[in-house]
């Protein structure tokens, strides 16, 4: 009896290996399938969930595939990142075998693309310094208005307009200075900030918008997409 357990546990050792190095494959081949039919610019880290792995591959369809995309592969300023859920990939796995994938449905795609604050900041120049205030934005920056440099400090709001991330500034003060309050209304326009966010991989669109500790949090979402083959390849 005791020879047969140790028996039962080595074969169930054997699956689960050979489970883990099968998703290991499988995560290579969907990396490089979503790379090209998703128009990146480098492999993303791909990591397939659910256990057993191999019940998924022989049904050809994969509950939740995770990727990971930097700015490199998404082709976009150094501070954007995205997270994204594939829900409901569906790949025959004849067609991965054979290297045949010519498309990938996909029931659903969600995910969290992160715009940093450097990045943000960068697009009103200068020493601008955009930072997380509560539910909004702070924003600093010195300006040139009518002969005089004027460090000016705001709160902001921030949200979506189509595919344009739009920050709108009030209570404008002098950072650290008095400045009139006649000049400040002069300035107010000077901080506010309208980012067109550059098309995303996918068929995905911005749903939402949250200020976070390191950069502005866009939720994104696409259903019943088709990934298919770019024009280059």
């Amino acid at each position: 009896m005791k020879g047969l357990l140790v028996v039962a546990l080595l074969l169930l050792g054997l699956l689960v290996v050979g489970d883990r190095v099968a998703v290991g494959f499988a995560e290579d081949k969907v990396a490089t399938e979503i790379a090209a039919k998703g128009g990146l610019q480098g492999t993303p880290e791909v990591d397939i969930t659910g256990f057993p792995f191999l019940t998924q591959a022989v049904g050809g369809r994969y509950d939740d595939v995770r990727i990971s995309l930097t700015a490199a592969e998404l082709g976009q300023p150094e501070g954007t990142r995205a997270d994204i859920a594939l829900r409901g990939v569906r790949v025959p796995l004849s067609a991965v075998l054979s290297g045949s994938v010519s498309e990938v449905p996909v029931d659903r795609i969600d995910g969290t693309a992160t715009l940093s604050y450097a990045l943000l900041s960068a697009q009103l120049e200068g020493d601008t310094t955009v930072t997380r205030e509560g539910h909004g934005l702070r924003i600093t920056r010195t300006v040139e208005l009518l002969g005089q440099t004027v460090p000016l400090t705001a709160a902001g709001t921030v949200t979506l307009d189509g595919n344009d991330l739009v920050v709108d500034v009030q209570q404008v003060a002098g950072a650290g200075v008095e400045v009139p309050d006649w000049l400040l209304s002069r300035a107010t326009g000077l901080l506010d900030l309208r980012y067109t966010v550059p098309a995303l991989p996918f068929g995905l669109k911005l749903t939402s918008v949250t200020p976070a500790d390191d950069g502005v949090d866009l939720g994104l979402q696409a259903t019943d997409t088709v990934l298919k083959a770019t024009a280059a390849e």
